[in-house]
């Protein structure tokens, strides 16, 4: 009976350090670029300037995250991690979905325009790792 008790218990620990801190995961790792106006037309929804965030923080997802479309207004918190010549600047940014990226080849996870890429870099036309969580 002593034995059952102490496996239940063992097991309801196990389960519990699962829940709480392994489940708790809550951001990816990818690369991003930049890429320059004109950002219209896009694929989320065409050629509404509206759509653009007038904060300038948008991008395109790449091929991984596109999700046939569905990643269009997603928004993605950003973190620079790292990148040749340390390009990072601190902190991070909220960014919104307005595209695809451009390019069949696209080798980033997300494209970012001009004004993103500035806010989490020092070094512009670079290719950097960054933490992504979508909020």
């Amino acid at each position: 009976m002593e034995r059952s008790l102490l496996t239940l218990a063992a097991t309801l620990v196990t389960l519990f350090y699962k829940t709480i801190c392994v489940g708790r995961v809550v951001a990816d790792v990818g690369t991003a670029t930049s890429y320059d106006p004109p950002y219209l037309p896009t694929r989320c929804p065409g050629y509404d300037q509206d759509q653009l965030p007038g904060s300038g923080l948008f991008v395109a997802a790449g091929h991984g995250i596109w999700d046939n479309g569905a990643a269009c207004g997603r928004k993605y918190q950003l973190r620079c991690l790292s990148g040749l010549r340390r390009p990072c600047k601190d902190g991070s940014i909220v960014v919104e979905v307005v595209d695809l990226c451009r390019t069949n080849s696209c080798t980033s996870t997300l494209v970012l325009s001009d004004e993103a890429f500035s806010a989490l870099s020092k070094i512009p036309n670079t290719k950097i790792n960054i933490e992504y969580r979508q909020l």
